[in-house]
């Protein structure tokens, strides 16, 4: 009789080995020594870009705000007094 892989018992994964603070601490900095910064250039026109589109997602936050407050208003204007002659 042979056997299948359905009925194989699984394997144990092995368990890995916590690496230690040294260790971290050297991994992170050789792989921050890989990492491509920014220039001045480009870190000035990105952060001009970036508080650009803020101020326009304000604006149009607060331009929906402003008409669909306006929009409420008119309407329980309109209908919000009908006991106001009596």
């Amino acid at each position: 009789m042979t056997q299948t892989d359905a009925d194989a018992k699984p394997e144990k994964p092995e368990r890995k080995r916590r690496t230690g603070p040294v260790t971290f601490t050297k991994q992170v900095v050789g792989e921050l020594r890989k990492v491509r910064w920014p220039t001045r250039h480009e870190l000035i026109t990105y952060t001009i870009v970036v508080i650009v589109f803020v101020l326009l997602m304000v604006g149009y936050t607060w331009l929906l705000d402003f008409g669909f407050g306006e929009g409420v208003t008119w309407l329980y204007g309109q209908f919000g007094n009908s006991d106001a002659g009596a």
